[in-house]
Order: structure tokens, then C-alpha cells, then sequence
């Protein structure tokens, strides 16, 4: 449980740093260049986030605290499916989707964490979904600070295309997802619940 939490911690942390450390990015990208911090921010990235996945197997095998429903996976897997629409949308260039969620990648991991919480009873995977679910909260706030102060301007509308693409498309990836890719990367079935 202790690498599922410094995993956690560390991805989520910097995942964090114009949130908790406003001028470190700016420091960074001083002394390092633009270039140099993507390639430190995309490393930290993936060697978090291999500690985040590997301290979650190992912490897997926990006592379940609470038992769902079995109706609950169908919940968790519909949801998944707006989930995968915003993830969607948050990678084209805006349509309606993206204009009126205003971020919808964070929305996509928010909505992503509370259909697993509502699906998962152990305590490895409660922490891991309501710590990822907290970090939207807090980035969802500070995004809408920061809009405020202008120092972000939201996408502007091009195209109601780009939502019947995030529509498809996000479909698909989710068909796929809950055929075989669940199963597949973490090693459970959502149809098997």
C-alpha cells in the first residue's frame, strides 16, 4: 500500500505543480528551456505513473471494504462511455462538447474515477479512484481561477463536426475498452464484474 500511496502522490503531485508551485514551471522552463522542461515533466510523467500502476497490483490483494451492487458495473460502464466521448473531444479541435464542458479531459478523468468508485470496493482501488477524482476538483478550481485572472482563454468554438467525431470515435475506443483492452491492461473484464 505505501508505493500505491508514493505513487499517487508523486503523479498526482506533478501532475499539481501550476497548482501548488505556480512559478516553478516558469523557473523551470528559465533555466532549462521549453524543450528541456516537456522532456523532465514527460519523464517524471511516465516514472510516476509506472510506481502509481505497479504499487496499485501490489496493493490489490486487499480486504474489500464494502461490496457493489452488481448493477453498479453497468453504471460504471456507461459512464465510461461519456468519459471516453470528453477524452475524445478534449484532443479535436472544439466543438459544442468541449466549449460547454470548457475542459473536458479533466471532466473525462472525473467522470473516470467516480464510475470506478462506484464499482470497486477494495481500498486500493477506493484511494487510487478518489485520489484522482480529488486531483479534478482541485485542477477543475484552479483552471477556473486562472481563466478568471486571464491567464488561460478557453477554446473557441470551430466545428459541430468535432463532436460527432469525439461521438464515433469515443464510442469506438469504448466498445473496445469494454470487448477486450480492460481485460486485456488490467487484467479484468467490466462485463465480468
Amino acid at each position: 500500500m505505501a508505493l500505491l500511496i508514493l505513487g499517487i502522490v508523486l503523479f498526482l503531485g506533478v501532475h499539481l505543480i501550476r497548482v501548488v508551485a505556480p512559478g516553478l514551471r516558469t523557473s523551470m522552463i528559465a533555466s532549462i528551456g521549453e524543450a528541456g522542461w516537456k522532456i523532465a515533466y514527460s519523464v517524471a510523467s511516465i516514472l510516476t505513473l509506472i510506481l502509481l500502476i505497479y504499487g496499485f497490483g501490489q496493493a490489490r490483494d486487499m480486504t474489500p471494504i464494502w461490496s457493489p451492487p452488481f448493477w453498479m458495473s453497468h453504471i460504471t460502464i456507461l459512464l465510461m462511455l461519456f468519459a471516453m466521448i470528453c477524452l475524445v473531444a478534449s484532443l479535436l479541435p472544439a466543438g459544442h462538447i468541449a466549449v460547454r464542458t470548457k475542459h473536458p479531459m479533466v471532466l473525462s478523468v472525473k467522470i473516470w474515477a467516480l464510475a470506478h468508485l462506484l464499482s470497486n470496493g477494495d481500498g486500493a482501488a477506493i484511494l487510487l479512484f478518489a485520489a484522482f477524482l480529488a486531483w479534478g476538483v482541485i485542477l477543475r478550481i484552479s483552471l477556473k481561477r486562472r481563466q478568471r485572472a486571464g491567464e488561460i482563454t478557453l477554446r473557441p468554438f470551430v466545428s459541430a463536426k468535432y463532436d460527432l467525431y469525439a461521438i464515433i470515435i469515443g464510442g469506438v475506443v469504448w466498445a473496445l475498452i469494454i470487448w477486450k483492452l480492460h481485460a486485456w491492461i488490467i487484467g479484468v473484464s467490466p462485463l465480468v464484474m
